[in-house]
């Protein structure tokens, strides 16, 4: 607004004070001469300012040079000063047109007068009418400076240059300040003390000098001159600075918060007695009615919930009967914090009512009930956002709100809040709000929670809630194209609850529709589980075979089918999904699970369930050939894993062949062992080279043994190339025994007992072979070979000199040489086994017998005649008395022949040896006195015959 120009002097005084003004004019005319060039240049300065505010310059911007040029010609002036009242008045006539040209300019265009270059212009105006200070005529002109500082500093806060603006109301403040409160009765010079000390609050406020604002705001409440408008504005500013403090959310604020409402509510009481229009009373109640709910916030903010009971009592019981929808609220959250559930309650359904509530006051108000009340609360959260659904307009945001606490948070898993859930989301008139367009995103929102809800529950089990939650979450999926994939998705899922219930009739129907909108391998996987608990293992193979066939189709879905086999123990199926897998190994494409590990889970599969035996080790051998294609470090891995692979495969390997063996399945024991001897062999390393080659040494022997084991049970004879073969197992066999050191075990008796076992059972299997080949000098010396080494004993000897007797195995030699062997290991312990011993002696004298023939008896005589005196001098039984009498009678018995052939020496050395053994065998005493006897007549007639 622009200011009226200031009367020239001839116009307001009288005419003696005309005369004084000449005569002080006259008196300093002199001066006038050094200040009039700056006068004119601040003249010229504020014409281009009048240029740029007129209607035809309006499209310049204002420079900061004028400005400026102002500012250094008013510090030149002030240089001059005092100045004579002429020119103090020429001076206010230049600030007040400059004045005005700031106003023009603001009026001309806005950005003008936002700008800084504006706000200096009006700076230098109010500083010019500073510097000419008190000038004769002018009413008031303290009151008008202060009112250009205070208009400037409005301006400068308004470009949030709170240093300057506090400058401009502390000069203003400064020259009111000699003001006497008294004399002043000019309304506007009222209202610009009380609006001064107010704006300098709000600035001091702003640079967060708390004190200074505070205490400006009480030295305005003694400029309030009995005006309701003034207590208004006092009061505003309390509250303003009142709801600052509140939104810090801070305990320390929240109490200043309340000191400053308290404040502002006794100013709006004071000026509601004041005032006499009745829209000035209208006005205050409300603002009064305002802070109140404003002081029940910072009550309910410090849990002093009492307080906001009073507050809403005193809002609702008033003589302006508040309504306002923040009671409701303020009252329902002060009960809860009270423990007074029911009243809460009452106060939320009263909310139904209210149809001036807002939907976010009451959606929050559900949340706060949610957040005390907790599940037991989900009925009544239902109830009231029903009762709005009838009563006022709910968006479908509000809806997802509700929802979403009724759900409860991520992780939060409620039964009851869940179901209560699903009733709300499948009301018709919930879905009713989300079936229009703008509400798609609240739609995928409300989607996402009921899934994420199911979600949850599914984690914990909870298969049955799950389920319902899941469908009810395909209500807000859209019937489309491009929700397609939703709603297989939400098929497939359900089938998996339905899994989980062990309801497989109604999860296939969900599976195949899943099927119908979006063919997939999680659908065919889905079917072969199905398959799996039906335990229809032939549908779950089949299905395996469907699998393959999709189009998303990867190998890991046959390792998890195989996962899935054992865990519902249907083993063929996994077998069934782990040689599929298998298959890609053999095309090279890159795998997550590595081929020995599947291989190895396929035997452990195989070995746990009755099955073919030549199947698991026909894997067995793929592995084998696998890791020879592939080299052992590619195929089991590295370092230690490596090993321990390598060694899991080869310990398979042997404790298959071993079992093969006790279930005389010996073709196949002889297979396995081989192939034990194969991965043992790759298993050797410097420090564990002999505990290889023992278990490769026994592998290798036990496998030519169970094929000569074969050979028996079938009663077929080993061909050319299995003999072939057996001898070239042998060969590496005895490779490896040379290696073999036992001295550095001979004194551990276990491994030396496993030693001498292997060694023997080598040595009777290579005898066989060496029999089949007709090396009869390879059987002798391998005999005397393991007859020599530390590790045989009399036992040993003795079944290699029997097997060396047996049929088509026949070598006298042999058997005569481990036979003699065993006897002299067996006299020369300390305590002999005498059964063995004359075991020995009846197969040794059978032995002589047929290799000497019966012309020759001598050999056979020494043989008896050792006997004897090994049983001279042995207690009566040690010998074992059925072998002593055999030996006694066989003696006597081959006299028979020199008796009848006259040979009558002869028959008495037979007849003499059969006698001497037979007094040291108990139980003969009455064949020895016949023996006597006829021994006695025969010399007779020897004698007889003789003469």
């Amino acid at each position: 607004m622009r200011i009226a120009e200031i009367p020239s002097p001839s116009q307001g005084p009288s005419q003696s004070q005309s005369q004084s003004q000449s005569q002080q004019q006259s008196h300093s005319q002199f001066r006038f001469d050094l200040f009039n060039p700056i006068l004119l240049q601040i003249e010229s300065s504020i014409k281009k300012a009048e240029f740029l505010s007129s209607a035809s310059a309006a499209d310049h911007p204002l420079s900061p040079i004028i400005p400026d040029d102002l500012r250094h010609s008013l510090t030149l002036l002030a240089q001059l000063t005092p100045f004579p009242n002429s020119t103090k008045l020429h001076i206010w006539k230049l600030s007040y047109r400059l004045w005005n040209a700031c106003v023009d300019l603001a009026n001309t265009s806005a950005t003008r007068r936002s700008s800084t270059e504006h706000a200096n212009l009006r700076h230098v105006a109010s500083d010019l009418l500073y510097l000419a200070g008190d000038v004769d005529g002018v009413p008031s002109p303290a009151a008008k400076s202060a009112s250009f500082y205070y208009k400037t500093g409005l301006i400068w806060h308004s470009l949030k240059n709170f240093e300057l603006a506090s400058s401009c109301f502390e000069r203003a403040s400064d020259i009111v300040s000699k003001l006497d409160l008294t004399m002043v009765a000019d309304a506007g010079t009222k209202k610009l003390l009380l609006d001064l000390n107010i704006d300098r609050s709000r600035t001091a406020w702003q640079v967060s000098d708390r004190n200074l604002a505070l205490v400006l705001l009480s030295r305005a409440k003694g400029l309030m001159f009995g005006s309701p408008e003034h207590y208004k504005a006092l009061g505003d500013e309390y509250l303003a600075f009142g709801k600052i403090e509140l939104s810090k959310g801070e305990t320390h604020a929240f109490r200043e918060a309340l000191k400053l409402l308290n404040e502002a509510l006794d100013l709006y009481e004071k000026g509601l007695r004041l005032a006499r229009a009745r829209e000035e009373m209208v006005e205050f109640k409300a603002l009064r009615s305002k802070t109140l709910r404003f002081i029940s916030a910072v009550h309910l903010q410090v849990e002093e919930f009492e307080s906001v009971i009073k507050c809403v009592r005193l809002l609702r019981d008033g003589d302006c009967g508040d309504n306002h929808p923040s009671l409701p609220v303020l009252a329902m959250k002060a009960w809860l914090g009270l423990g007074r559930h029911g009243e809460a309650e009452k106060e939320l359904r009263g909310m139904i009512e209210n149809k001036g509530i807002p939907e976010s006051a009451w959606v929050s108000a559900v949340e706060t009930y949610f957040e005390a009340v907790g599940g037991a609360g989900a009925e009544t959260a239902m109830g009231v956002f029903m009762g709005l659904l009838d009563r006022c307009h709910v968006s479908a945001g509000a809806a997802v709100r509700v929802a979403h606490k009724v759900v409860g948070h991520a992780g939060e898993v409620s039964e009851v809040r869940a179901r209560v859930a699903a009733k709300l989301v499948s009301d018709e008139r919930v879905l009713t709000l989300f079936r229009k367009e703008p509400a798609a995103k609240h739609r995928k929102t409300m989607y996402t929670l009921l899934w994420n809800c199911a979600a949850d529950h599914f984690r914990s089990k909870g298969y049955e809630i799950s389920a319902e939650m899941f469908e009810k979450s395909m209500l807000y999926i859209p019937y489309d194209i491009e929700n397609r994939n939703l709603r297989a998705k939400g098929f497939r899922v359900l089938c998996l609850c339905y899994l989980g219930l062990s309801q497989l009739d109604r999860a296939q129907e969900y599976v195949n529709e899943a099927e119908k909108l979006e063919p997939s391998i999680a659908c065919a996987f889905l079917k072969f589980k199905i398959s799996l608990l039906k335990s229809d293992n032939t549908a779950a193979i089949n299905q395996i075979q469907s699998m393959m066939s999709c189009l998303d189709f990867t190998p890991d879905f046959l390792s998890l089918s195989a996962h899935e086999a054992v865990a519902c123990r249907a083993f063929p199926v996994a077998v069934a999904s782990l040689s599929s897998l298998l298959d890609f190994y053999s095309t090279g494409k890159s795998m997550i699970a590595r081929e020995v590990v599947v291989l190895r889970t396929l035997v452990t599969i195989l070995t746990q369930e009755p099955s073919d035996d030549s199947e698991i080790f026909g894997v067995l051998k793929r592995a084998c050939d696998r890791a020879i294609e592939l080299g052992a470090r590619c195929f089991f891995g590295e370092g230690e894993v490596g090993k321990r692979e390598q060694n899991w495969f080869a310990v398979a390997c042997w404790n298959l062949g071993t079992r093969m063996g006790r279930e005389r399945k010996f073709e196949l024991c002889a297979e396995f062992l081989q192939l034990a001897s194969k991965f043992y062999t790759a298993l050797a390393d410097e420090e564990q080279v002999d505990e290889s080659n023992v278990i490769v040494f026994r592998s290798l022997t036990l496998a030519v043994t169970a094929m000569i084991a074969s050979e028996e049970q079938t009663n077929t004879t080993l061909s050319n190339a299995k003999i072939k073969q057996a001898k070239e197992l042998l060969d590496r066999a005895g490779k490896i025994m040379k290696l073999i050191s036992t001295e550095k075990k001979v004194n551990n008796e276990e491994i030396h007992r496993l030693e001498a076992e292997n060694l023997f059972i080598y040595t009777l299997s290579a005898y066989d072979i060496y029999g089949r080949l007709n090396d009869s000098g390879s059987q002798q010396l391998l005999v005397k070979r393991f007859a020599s080494s530390k590790v045989c004993n009399y036992k040993y000897l003795l079944q290699i000199g029997l097997y060396a007797l047996q049929g088509t195995r026949f070598n006298q030699d042999v058997a005569n040489f481990a036979l003699n062997e065993c006897l002299s290991a067996l006299l020369s312990s300390p305590s002999p086994d005498y059964h063995t011993v004359a075991l020995v002696f009846r197969k040794l004298i059978a032995i002589t017998s047929i290799s000497k023939g019966e012309a020759d008896d001598d050999a056979v005589y020494e043989m008896y005649r050792q006997a004897y005196r090994i049983m001279v001098g042995l207690k009566e039984g040690e010998y074992p008395l059925e072998e002593g009498k055999w030996l006694a009678m066989t003696a006597w018995n081959r006299a028979s022949v020199p008796v009848r052939m006259g040979q009558s020496d002869m028959a008495k050395k037979w007849m003499d040896l059969g006698l001497e053994i037979g007094r040291h065998v108990g139980g003969m005493e009455t064949y020895c006195t016949c023996m006597e006897e006829f021994v006695n007549g025969f010399q007779n007639k020897s004698s007889m015959q003789t003469e």
